[in-house]
């Protein structure tokens, strides 16, 4: 495309535009009319000049130029408890439901990973020497050891508090970092995993396995769900990268990330749930089969949510992106 010839022939229309948002006075029915149709006209136009023929000056002005046009067209608008019941009843349901086909596989496969170091710690006393001293490995593992304080060790609201931040930073890291091909995604995914598989392998040597698995089921059913959602979805936005599909690679980033902005936002109440647990349930004196039994039905909750609700909000259309309103204009492209 020429840039000069394309400016020529659309420079009176974008005057025109700036000149209508000068406007002090009210804007007759004409005016606003003309107005609407010129905001079209420049948004597909900005549209073709990031995809064609980029050019930083031009795009600054017509990007201030469409932003100002849209705020007078739709107004301004605030958010509501109408936006906040979406989010939740659809928007964040339906993002985790789309992305199903990558955290499922990705939660089966670290889940493996995780048996497998557990397995290969446990029955190998060498690599358990290699991870620390006897003595070290036996006060982390005798009853009343560190495995087993580390859950109590602080005031229940303040533990909590730190594991949800903690756990909402990682989930965070997984999301943000996913553009980098995943490559991030799968450091984080692994260290967390050997993290599990090196307490299950110890405490397994230890032949104390079961007060292992107490300790980390009520809490951590619903806490790995959730850093698998981010990891899949993560792993998910880096292919965007290498592969948008039928749309364009700005496109297409722009949508699978405020779809992960948005499942970020989801997660942290989700690990907000998982962390309140772990503060209160998991140090609890409830027998084991009972602080096993709330973490499986905080995953049961969370699955059929995703899977009920999500599942029935991406069949009605939705994707987990923002509304179309809030969305930037953007020039159709070819299958």
């Amino acid at each position: 495309m020429d840039l000069d010839v394309f400016v020529s022939a659309h420079r009176a229309e974008w005057d025109r535009l700036d000149a209508l948002l000068r406007r002090r006075r009210r804007l007759t029915g004409v005016e606003a009319d003309e107005l609407v149709a010129l905001y079209q006209r420049t948004a597909t136009h900005l549209s073709v000049i990031r995809s064609s023929a980029p050019d930083p000056q031009l795009t600054g002005r017509l990007s201030q130029l469409v932003a100002r046009a849209r705020s007078t067209v739709a107004g301004t608008r605030r958010a509501s408890w109408r936006d906040v019941v979406r989010f939740l009843t659809q928007g964040f349901p339906a993002a985790v439901y789309r992305a199903r086909r990558w955290w499922v596989p990705t939660a089966l496969v670290s889940t493996a990973v995780s048996v497998l170091l557990g397995w290969w710690i446990g029955t190998h006393p060498e690599v358990q020497a290699a991870i620390g001293a006897q003595s070290e490995l036996r006060q982390l593992t005798r009853p009343g050891g560190e495995y087993e304080t580390y859950y109590s060790s602080h005031q229940a609201a303040a533990f909590a508090a730190q594991v949800w931040t903690n756990n909402a930073e990682a989930a965070a890291m997984c999301l943000v970092l996913g553009v980098f091909l995943g490559l991030p995604v799968l450091w984080i995914l692994f260290e967390n995993m050997l993290n599990l598989g090196v307490g299950a392998g110890l405490m397994s040597s230890a032949g104390r396995l079961d007060t292992f698995l107490g300790l980390v089921l009520p809490h951590g059913l619903l806490e790995l769900t959730a850093v698998f959602v981010a990891a899949g979805t993560g792993l998910r936005l880096g292919w965007t990268v290498i592969d948008p599909g039928p749309r364009t690679r700005r496109a297409a980033l722009a949508e699978e990330g405020r779809a992960a902005v948005g499942m970020a936002i989801g997660l942290a109440l989700v690990l907000f749930v998982s962390g309140c647990i772990e503060g209160f349930v998991t140090p609890s004196g409830l027998p084991t089969w009972a602080r096993i039994g709330i973490g499986v039905l905080a995953e049961l909750g969370f699955l059929t949510y995703v899977f009920v609700l999500g599942g029935r909000a991406v069949r009605a259309g939705d994707t987990g992106d923002v509304e179309e309103f809030e969305r930037s204009a953007a020039v159709p492209t070819a299958a």
